[in-house]
């Protein structure tokens, strides 16, 4: 059978609601021969009689009358996936994918989250574990919607990249160290290193700060995972070169921060796909970005 059209669905509930094809013409902004025209096509695909037309209101057949609900749950569905879509448009509901590494998600994503679940409830954000580059992969490929990454990034076709934050990066140490107030790389470079691994941005900032001052950081051990590195300088592993997050209340009282000098910086960015760039992802944006909320 042919494919049944909605507004011949439509006009067949209106006929039921209204008692006559010239009721539901009026009520549709329809010509009278146009209902008649729907009506005689659908009851042709349908291979069956869905109305009487005779003197007084028009009846539906016993076929009609079971057809008639069916179509009004359908018709029912369609306005739903409608609104739904607009909804979704307006940036009011909908799921977002977004990308960021355990220390955005830890301290960066939970106060936009907070947010969206206030006043955003039909927001669906999932949040995916990733590093800078594979989220601008999936970005690429559309299987992410927005990431949180670390600047600078190659361009990539596709994706937009706004900035977000500037955090200045600070030494941990066990503080069982006897350490400077501020600490050069030539002191570091004489200790043991727990470095992020060396595919992530913040592991070439690192290596970039040593390198300009001649040398070159060899870490003890590489992680990609920061609650994990500062657990070790807690243990007196070692030292870390991390985003100063001083906010953080729950600081172990066996670590110690000092800046560094030169002073390093990592910027960080919004990476959203041009392709899944919906006014959902737009209102998860907004909630992430500085100055957009109260």
């Amino acid at each position: 059978m042919r494919e049944l059209s909605l507004d011949h669905l439509r006009t067949l509930v209106a006929i039921a609601d209204l008692g006559s094809l010239a009721n539901a013409a009026r009520a549709l902004h329809l010509a009278a021969p146009t209902v008649t025209v729907q009506i005689a096509d659908l009851e042709s695909r349908l291979g069956g009689q869905l109305l009487v037309r005779g003197r007084g209101p028009v009846q539906a057949t016993a076929l009609g009358e079971r057809f008639i609900v069916r179509a009004r749950r359908l018709l029912a569905d369609a306005d739903d996936a409608v609104e739904d879509v607009r909804r979704q448009l307006a940036g009011k509901t909908g799921r977002v994918r977004v990308g960021a590494s355990t220390g955005a998600i830890a301290h960066l994503l939970p106060p936009a989250l907070e947010r969206l679940a206030r006043d955003h409830p039909g927001i669906d954000v999932n949040v995916q574990v990733l590093t800078s580059n594979d989220s601008m992969a999936r970005l690429a490929a559309g299987s992410l919607d927005l990431a949180v990454v670390a600047l600078p990034q190659a361009a990539v076709r596709g994706v937009h990249v706004t900035a977000l934050r500037r955090e200045a990066v600070v030494a941990f140490l066990p503080a069982s160290w006897k350490a400077p107030k501020r600490l050069s790389p030539q002191w570091l470079a004489d200790r043991p290193l727990i470095m992020n691994d060396a595919s992530t941005r913040l592991y070439r900032l690192t290596a970039e700060w040593f390198s300009a001052a001649g040398l070159h950081c060899r870490p003890r051990i590489e992680l990609n995972y920061n609650d994990a590195i500062r657990t070790l300088v807690a243990a007196g592993y070692g030292a870390a070169l991390l985003p100063d997050e001083s906010h953080d209340p729950a600081r172990d009282p066996r670590i110690i921060v000092r800046p560094l000098s030169p002073a390093l910086w990592r910027q960080l960015g919004l990476a959203v796909s041009e392709a899944g760039a919906s006014g959902t992802t737009r209102t998860v944006m907004e909630a992430l970005l500085p100055g957009s909320h109260s």
